[in-house]
């Protein structure tokens, strides 16, 4: 950074300041939020000041005085960061150097290092937002650099540079298009280092204590958006099934050990009445389950079932995927069950929640141990009784179900879920809570289903003989509008809700269903655009299954062709000299062939000086010359004049010719 300028390096114009500066605050600036707040004071304070430098026309500031700064900034990222490498330390790196570089810039030389670290910086954004609004912010931020480019390189106003820069982009997208569509993908994030790879993700977790889902709840984040191939199911069915929890400590709820899940038989699943096949593109969250209809007799090929009936992923999902399911409206899951994991169904901490114990035990007893019976007075208790539907529930005991049941009565879906399991368990019935996602709105715009953090819900699951596992959601019996109508629905007035989910103004959900379907798009075809992704495209323009060596083959062909065709199109359209300058431009060259040069900014007079001095021999034939383009180019001669002048002017150049090949001789 701190090298001085060739002497040849032509000195930086005045004018271009501000739009260096103007580079520079555009692509740096974004950053500013994932930068340390002392980092940004100094990025700001060092661009300020060489704006006042400009401004007052003032000196640049001592190389010693900037080196020490840049050292400063240089250990405090490393302090920091504790280190230089990685992402976040190596961007803040460039974000020092982007905003110190302006200091000493003294050269033309000077000036294109900012901009070059400008086009390297923009490329940084991608580590933290890939959305269309950054795409767009980037691309007037090119727009930019590449005006400053131009402008640097030569006189002129910014206008034709910047007119000049959008035709060069311009130009550079059909290139752009190939690389994009040919180039061979890659599996995995593009825009990522593995060890900041899995911040940010949230979604279910594998255990649910009292409280645990209330934070996803009241998040209007996208979980996942699903694409069905015939007509959606209704709202009664769109259980979205995800983490199995049978371990019960008498707080939390957790999945069994890995051992035991493994160790189980294969499940069997008999998918009964209407059946729907659908694509979800799921968000990351750093786990392995997929979340799919309850249940699915038809996944991914890559995928695992569990014995619990859980659908998972080799390995964790870390980046937005897109799988495919088929599911039933009803199924019946292992009519067999194995005694092991029926027993673990049954499992209850000993001395915890003695009045829930009590009351399945009772209602066991009042139903002579009929699973369904029992599962249904459970459900009339909780119609019947006075139970409420809030995301607000007051605290609870040691003896938490105790608590919820017989004292405040008030909770939300994991609450009435843990209870009801703990009653049935109680009564003998094997049963365990599953969490997933109950719902969905359907983008009128897309026709995709769009399941948001605020759908997540849990469920119980009771095994009946003869029928298998099934699902018992005793939250319908509280609030039916919850699975009816959404979470918005089942609230009473003035608890809060998720942002999206409190639009009721028409113009607004019709704003915020085309953006989301615009932001569907460009997820699934740009940064979606994965190996799968491009076999589907290549499939559909002829190019069936192809592999690398292929797509190789056709990059260049393509980008060969597309660049014949844009150099064909700027020759074109390249301006055509008049008859008089290409008559001028010949001589000239064949003068050269007699070693005389002439400059661009050379004129006719002054060059048939020139060669007077240098070859007297040749200083009749140029002053001729020199005098018929000036007649042509200055003079309003008639036509025949003209026309006698050019002949006049093509003349010298055979003489010429022909005097070289004489002399030749």
């Amino acid at each position: 950074m701190m090298r001085s300028a060739p002497p040849s390096s032509p000195p930086l114009d005045a004018a271009c300041v501000p739009w260096l500066l103007a580079a520079a605050l555009a692509t740096a600036g974004p950053h500013a939020p994932h930068q340390p707040l002392w980092l940004v004071l100094l990025a700001g304070a060092a661009l300020l000041w060489r704006a006042l430098l400009w401004w007052r026309q003032g000196a640049l500031p001592a190389r010693w005085l900037l080196l020490t700064v840049m050292l400063a900034g240089v250990i405090g990222i490393a302090l920091h960061y504790r280190t230089l490498f990685g992402r976040d330390a190596g961007v803040a790196l460039l974000v020092l150097l982007m905003a110190g570089k302006p200091l000493e810039a003294r050269s033309r030389r000077d000036a294109l290092v900012v901009v070059m670290l400008g086009y390297f910086l923009l490329l940084t954004h991608y580590f933290y937002s890939q959305s269309i609004a950054t795409g767009l912010w980037l691309l007037a931020a090119l727009t930019l650099l590449t005006t400053t480019q131009i402008r640097l390189h030569g006189e002129g106003a910014w206008r034709p540079a910047a007119r000049q820069a959008a035709v060069m982009l311009l130009q550079a997208l059909p290139l752009m298009l190939v690389l994009f569509v040919l180039f061979p993908r890659v599996q995995g994030p593009l825009w990522g280092l593995p060890r900041d790879a899995y911040a940010g993700m949230t979604g279910l977790s594998d255990s649910m204590a009292p409280g645990s889902l209330d934070t996803l709840i009241r998040s209007g984040a996208i979980a996942f958006r699903t694409r069905f191939d015939g007509p959606p199911p209704p709202p009664l069915e769109r259980y979205w099934r995800g983490p199995v929890l049978e371990d019960y400590d008498g707080l939390t709820w957790t999945r069994a050990p890995a051992a035991l899940r493994n160790a189980a038989p294969t499940p069997r699943l008999e998918p009964d009445g209407p059946t729907y096949r659908y694509t979800t593109t799921l968000e990351a969250h750093n786990q392995r389950w997929l979340l799919a209809l309850d249940l699915p007799f038809a996944r991914p090929a890559d995928s695992l079932f569990s014995s619990r009936l859980e659908t998972l992923s080799r390995e964790p999902v870390r980046s937005r995927a897109r799988f495919t399911f088929a599911s039933a409206s009803a199924t019946h899951a292992n009519r067999d069950e194995a005694a092991p994991l029926l027993a673990r169904a049954l499992a209850l901490p000993a001395q915890r929640n003695p009045r829930s114990r009590a009351l399945g035990e009772a209602w066991r007893a009042q139903n002579s141990g009929d699973a369904r019976a029992i599962s249904a007075t459970a459900l009339r208790f909780f119609n019947r009784e006075a139970f409420y539907y809030t995301l607000n529930p007051p605290r609870t005991g040691a003896d938490a179900v105790d608590d919820f049941l017989f004292s405040t009565r008030r909770g939300f879906c994991e609450h009435y879920a843990g209870a009801y399991v703990v009653l049935m368990r109680a009564a003998g019935v094997p049963a365990r809570v599953v969490t997933g996602y109950q719902g969905g709105e359907i983008n009128p715009v897309d026709g995709v289903l769009t399941v948001r953090q605020s759908d997540a819900h849990a469920w119980a699951e009771i095994w009946l003989p003869g029928m298998g596992w099934q699902r018992v959601d005793p939250t319908a019996a509280v609030a039916p509008a919850r699975v009816e109508q959404g979470i918005e629905a089942a609230l009473p007035a003035g608890e809060t809700l998720p942002a999206l989910a409190r639009i009721d103004i028409d113009w607004l959900r019709n704003l915020r269903f085309r953006w989301e379907a615009m932001n569907h798009a460009w997820h699934q075809w740009v940064l979606g655009y994965n190996p799968e992704r491009q076999r589907e495209a290549l499939a559909r323009l002829g190019f069936g299954d192809p592999d690398w060596r292929t797509l190789a083959v056709a990059l260049a062909v393509v980008c060969g062709t597309v660049l014949l065709l844009l150099i064909a199109t700027m020759l074109y359209a390249r301006p055509r000299r008049a008859p008089a300058e290409r008559a001028w431009q010949r001589f000239c060259a064949a003068l050269a062939r007699h070693g005389i040069e002439r400059p661009p900014w050379e004129g006719p007079q002054a060059l048939a000086a020139r060669v007077a001095t240098s070859r007297p021999e040749l200083a009749a034939l140029a002053a001729r010359a020199a005098a018929a383009y000036v007649r042509l180019r200055y003079d309003a001669s008639p036509e025949a004049a003209a026309t006698k002048a050019l002949h006049e002017l093509e003349d010298c150049t055979r003489v010429l010719t022909r005097w070289r090949a004489l002399n030749r001789r």
